[in-house]
């Protein structure tokens, strides 16, 4: 029998948006057109100038069409935020850690993984400080980005355990809190470097393999790479 962490090891992560935002796509080429428009303004404009300041006449603007044609496509500011992040939730993919074959390093898979979802975090670094913005004000999209947070963290988490199973990672640790803790690490780190600039300039290299030796280190790894610069710790 198949376990059903296996079965839901590959199915897509819930969307972060809320799916009566969401309207059927135009059924004309030229309709299809300028909802993309709109769209893609949309996201330049939240990003630019933050969620709660933005306008509908700002956004039709942007997209070089009259107000009054955006009520074709959206009723509201909800309704086109939704769209713009479920085009971009795509973009928002990383591994995470993955199962393992024999031969793969554990070490560089989950360097890889860690590498993957900074890289993302980085280019989407304006969406995802508008994100935060609007979990503090709306509760639906607040709840959406929980769900998809917590699916991430529990595919981490099956990744550990399989890492445990085969004597990678300290078995007395609860893979789920451990992932949790670990998600959370390095989501608030992403934010702070990557939105907040709290750390100042940061070689990406560094912060690699900074999270991912803290990763390791926390699992209790018994091969860890040498440091960058230093020994290899053990």
């Amino acid at each position: 029998m198949t376990d059903p962490a296996d079965r839901d090891w590959g199915e897509a992560p819930p969307s972060m948006t809320p799916p009566d935002l969401l309207r059927e796509p135009p059924a004309t080429a030229r309709g299809a057109r300028t909802r993309a428009a709109l769209v893609a303004a949309a996201r330049t404009v939240f990003e630019r100038d933050g969620y709660l300041d933005v306008r509908l006449a700002d956004i039709a603007r942007e997209a070089h069409c009259a107000t009054g044609s955006f009520y074709t496509y959206f009723a509201n500011k909800e309704e086109i935020l939704a769209a713009v992040l479920d085009e971009a939730q795509e973009e928002m993919l990383h591994p995470g850690v993955n199962r393992l074959r024999e031969s793969d390093d554990p070490y560089r898979i989950l360097e890889a993984s860690n590498r993957a979802y900074l890289e993302a975090y980085r280019r989407n670094a304006k969406l995802m400080g508008l994100l935060e913005q609007v979990a503090q004000v709306d509760r639906r999209f607040a709840d959406y980005r929980s769900r998809r947070a917590e699916a991430f963290i529990r595919r981490n988490a099956r990744g550990i355990a399989d890492l445990q199973s085969r004597g990678v990672a300290d078995a007395a640790i609860d893979a789920l809190l451990a992932s949790r803790a670990l998600s959370g690490m390095v989501s608030r780190l992403a934010y702070s470097v990557f939105v907040r600039d709290e750390a100042g300039a940061v070689d990406f290299d560094e912060l690699v393999d900074t999270v991912t030796r803290l990763w390791a280190n926390a699992l209790r790894f018994s091969d860890v790479p040498a440091a960058r610069g230093g020994e290899e710790l053990s």
